[in-house]
């Protein structure tokens, strides 16, 4: 349980639900976590996952930052940096929905999405390889600096009623393997994790009645939803020596749902 031992690990968006479950998961690591929340009201949540991180034997702290405003992204590395000495890990897992259909889609329904998926990656993702090159290279780890990008299927899977959703995932694709491809020669892993449905509060209306339950396995081949410690697995994998050879892909965590089961019986 040291895979992450003497690293220092940033969640965004982890007060709850697959950031919560990928901070604990790096904290049983032995990584020493930053449990990124945006606003004053998630900081109770944010506090509770500190705690149980804490009690648990690991070492946390709670930093409030809107990813999508470069001075609080800035000001939280700042803090991160004299805290913890460095970063090692970045996890771009803050995200949300706006939803609506396209034609009563407003703009700030869009820009909102937008500046929280795909700019917050942007702004988080470039302070850390900042850091990563002024530190330089540490005995506990192969590689300069590990990112992880929260994506979604739905960069590859089209969805009507949340375009501005899935235009973010999508950017979040090529986004990540545009700075992969950069950073590569600097020994800096770059990669996504791809979920479909997962239990967590932002779809309960998806998976809470047995009506709906029934309904969203239709989508997954391997019959059962994802939970959070699903992603929280992979993000360790994706963090650790293990995968040092692993870069600009994504690790869809899924139950096959990428593997459109509609055409299981010929479509």
């Amino acid at each position: 349980m040291d895979r992450l031992k003497g690293q220092a690990a940033l969640v965004t968006g982890a007060s709850s639900g697959i950031g919560k479950a990928t901070a604990i998961a790096l904290a049983r690591e032995g990584a020493k976590v930053v449990v990124n929340h945006p606003v004053a009201v998630t900081a109770k949540d944010a506090d509770a996952v500190v705690n149980e991180i804490n009690n648990d034997g690991g070492t946390a702290i709670a930093l409030q930052a809107d990813v999508s405003k470069e001075n609080e992204v800035q000001a939280m590395f700042a803090e991160m940096v004299k805290q913890f000495g460095t970063i090692d890990v970045l996890v771009n897992n803050a995200g949300l929905q706006r939803d609506a259909a396209f034609k009563d889609m407003t703009l700030e329904q869009w820009k909102f999405v937008l500046d929280v998926n795909l700019t917050g990656q942007f702004l988080c993702a470039r302070e850390a390889v900042r850091e990563f090159l002024r530190r330089g290279f540490q005995p506990y780890s192969k590689s300069l600096g590990k990112i992880i990008c929260m994506s979604s299927v739905h960069e590859v899977i089209p969805w009507a009623g949340h375009v501005n959703y899935a235009a973010s995932k999508g950017g979040v694709m090529l986004f990540m393997k545009s700075i992969a491809q950069e950073l590569a020669p600097m020994k800096i892993r770059v990669n996504s994790i791809g979920p479909g449905a997962i239990k967590t509060p932002i779809n309960r209306s998806a998976w809470e009645s047995p009506e709906a339950l029934k309904s969203l396995l239709t989508l997954i081949p391997y019959e059962r939803v994802g939970e959070p410690s699903d992603i929280g697995n992979a993000a360790v994998w994706l963090a650790s020596d293990e995968s040092e050879y692993v870069t600009g892909t994504t690790l869809f965590v899924d139950g096959g749902m990428t593997l459109y089961p509609g055409f299981a019986t010929g479509g």
